[in-house]
Parts: C-alpha cells; structure tokens; sequence
C-alpha cells in the first residue's frame, strides 16, 4: 500500500497518434513543477499521469504546485494497493471515515463511484461500487446513500497495477501542456490585461519570451521591478519566460516632438510591434501576443488595431479579445497577478498619452508621420539596448 497521486487530462485524450508526443510533454512539465519536492516521482500510466514518493509532510506543496500546471484537468491524493478487493474497500472506508469526520452534522449523503479499468478482475463497475458502498456503510457511522446528490463521493478505481482509492478530486487549470505548441513573444507592460494574455495564450500550450518597454527616467526602478515580479507570478502557470526589457524614451521623445499628437499612442504601438516582431523571431517565435480587448480604449478600436498590426508580418495573438474588464481581472486575481498590476507604478503606456487620442486612424496619416522619420534606425538603436533576464516560478 503506498500514496500517490494520480493526475488526469482531458484534451490529450483527442490526440490520437500523437498523444504520446503531448504525454510526455506533460510529464515533463509535471517533473519541472515538482523539482523543489526532491522526492517525487513522475509515471505515464494508462490514460493517466501518476506522482509517487511525495512524503505526507509534502504532499499539500505538490498538490498547490499541480493546481498551476497546464495541461492537467483533476487530480487526487490517492492510496494505491493491490487487485484485492476486500483490502481496498477497507482502505476506502478508513477515507472516508477521516472526511466523515470534517462534517459535523448527524447523517451525511455519500456515493461509491467505482471505475473498472482492467476488464480481468471478476467485478465490473456497478458491483464494485455497490459492495464498497456496503463495506463502508457498516464500517463508519452517520452516512446515508445518495447516489445523485450526495455531500462525499468515495472513488475506487481497478487497474492493472492495483486498486486506487481516494475521496477528493482537485481541479487543475487544464489546457494543453506549455511548450507542445511552439514559442510566443508576448508584449508585457505592468497592468493587469498583459499578465494574464499571457497566461491564457500558456494554457494553449505554447512557451513565453516576454517583451516590455521601459520609459526611464520617466519611469521608476519600481516599475520596473513590478514587472519582473509580474512575470515570476506568470512562471508558476507558463514555466519559465525570457524577458526582455527595451529602452524604449528616445523613440518616445523622438514620436512627441515630431510626430502629431493625436497619433502619438498608434504610433508607439506601431515601433514596439516592430522591436517585438525582431525580438521574436530572434527567439524563434511564431507569433506576437497581446493583453489588447476590443474597445477598452482607443489604442484598441478595429481601425487602431488594424493600424497597429499593418507595422508587421508576423501573426498577432490576443486572448483576450472579446473579455470585458471585469472578466479580464477576474482571470488576473485567479492567475495572482491582480495585486500586483494594480500597484501603482506607471509603465511607458501611461507617460507619454496624448490628450485626444484618435480612435479612426488613418494610414495616409500614419505613413507621412514614418516618411519623416529614421524607423529602421530607432528600431535598431532600441534592440542594441535589449537586457535579457530568464524568469523562473
């Protein structure tokens, strides 16, 4: 009889063929994950990923540590022993024994839900969960069956390599495994939209470099900070991120001065998608990613976004397209970078804001204002001032 944790996905199912490849995958992830438990154990089994060794003492720290790992639908603690059918439905009953015991009322309502695996053992499903139901019943006091509403489920599962049996089921973020789909730069400032695009686009599966535009002096050694702190709370969804930060004042300075004042926004949006797109192809990159939602402000109507994305070739990704900000900051507190975003330590977007931005750019006006500058020499004096940090959870 030993502990273990088994870890169940969803989307992997669909793969087909390849679902080897998006397997290992995740268990590579889970392994990167689980590295401060030195212990643990990583195991593909059956449709199913198991982590075994985890001492009790740690077992609450990977379960948090599961709880961020893409690619994972549920999980459970769970105790696993051989095909034997007496020993498990004791070992189930002694499980739900201790959850009995967190619920202080006179007569709680449990199910059994049994799943057989392995077709050998003589028992199917049905006749599992209805002799552990009366095993258990005899065993703990208070409980009554309730098979469509019940207040404790205890689940054993008939597998080739034994009986599992456990009583709580934890959701995971789910998604697809981080790094199955290739690499993508996302534009990082310090508010919440950002943060959390990159996050979503993660669970699709792919890698982070991150971009972000420092505008000092006229932004804080805070700011800055904040955004490295940002991207460490990112890490522990998306696995590690190479951050780079761009100087980013003199293209501003240059863009105030000489370009006009309405289109000052669009303007810089254009260059930092350009610095961007360099960036990530650098980093082999197959898309830009960005925090952008459609219409929050006026950066981000059709025609500005359609402006901003005529500056590049490569593919441009916003997850976050048709949130509303209530939506957006609740992903934020549930990813744990809203309390961070929100400290109030200004990024290069909110420094230099024209007083009327234009809503309905045009590209005659766009391509007199870029004619009148030196764009390929701003956007190579820019990357030679590109700091790489690689960020960790």
């Amino acid at each position: 009889m030993e502990n273990v944790i088994i870890i169940r996905y969803t989307e992997i199912h669909l793969k087909g063929l390849n679902r080897p490849y998006f397997e290992k995958a995740l268990v590579r992830n889970l392994e990167s994950a689980l590295a401060p438990i030195e212990c643990a154990v990583v195991r593909r089994g059956e449709s199913r990923v198991y982590v075994e060794n985890v001492p009790d003492e740690k077992l609450d720290a990977a379960l948090g540590i599961l709880g961020r790992v893409f690619g994972v639908h549920s999980f459970s603690p769970a105790i696993r022993l051989p095909q034997d059918f007496d020993a498990a439905a004791a070992v189930l009953a002694g499980l739900v024994a201790e959850e009995r015991a967190k619920i202080s009322k006179d007569t709680v309502l449990f199910r059994v839900e049994a799943k057989r695996a392995d077709k050998r053992f003589p028992l199917n499903s049905n006749e599992i969960a209805a002799k552990a139901g009366g095993v258990i019943l005899k065993s703990v006091q208070g409980l009554k069956v309730n098979l469509s509403n019940p207040e404790l489920t205890a689940y054993i599962e008939i597998r080739r390599d034994g009986a599992y049996c456990y009583t709580r089921v934890l959701m995971g973020p789910g998604g697809m495994p981080v790094g199955c789909n290739g690499r993508v730069a996302l534009l990082l400032s310090g508010g919440i939209d950002s943060p959390v695009a990159g996050c979503m686009i993660a669970k699709r599966g792919v890698a982070l470099s991150a971009v972000h535009f420092e505008s000092f002096p006229y932004t804080s050694e805070k700011a800055l900070e904040k955004v490295h702190d940002l991207a460490k709370l990112m890490a522990r969804y998306t696995g590690p991120i190479r951050l780079h930060t761009i100087r980013f004042t003199d293209i501003q300075m240059t863009l105030y001065e000489k370009g006009p004042s309405d289109y000052l926004t669009v303007l810089m949006r254009r260059f930092m998608m350009r610095i961007a797109e360099r960036i990530a192809e650098a980093d082999g990159c197959k898309a830009l990613v960005t925090g952008e939602s459609l219409g929050q402000v006026a950066s981000q109507t059709l025609d500005s976004l359609g402006v901003t994305d005529s500056a590049v070739d490569m593919l441009v990704l916003r997850p976050l397209i048709g949130l509303d900000k209530l939506e957006i900051t609740n992903l934020a507190e549930r990813f744990g970078t809203f309390e961070t975003s929100i400290l109030p330590y200004e990024d290069c977007c909110t420094v230099f804001v024209p007083k009327h931005p234009v809503t309905r750019p045009r590209m005659e006006t766009i391509r007199d204002a870029e004619a009148a500058l030196d764009v390929e020499g701003m956007i190579t004096a820019a990357l030679a001032t590109d700091v790489i940090t690689e960020i960790g959870a």
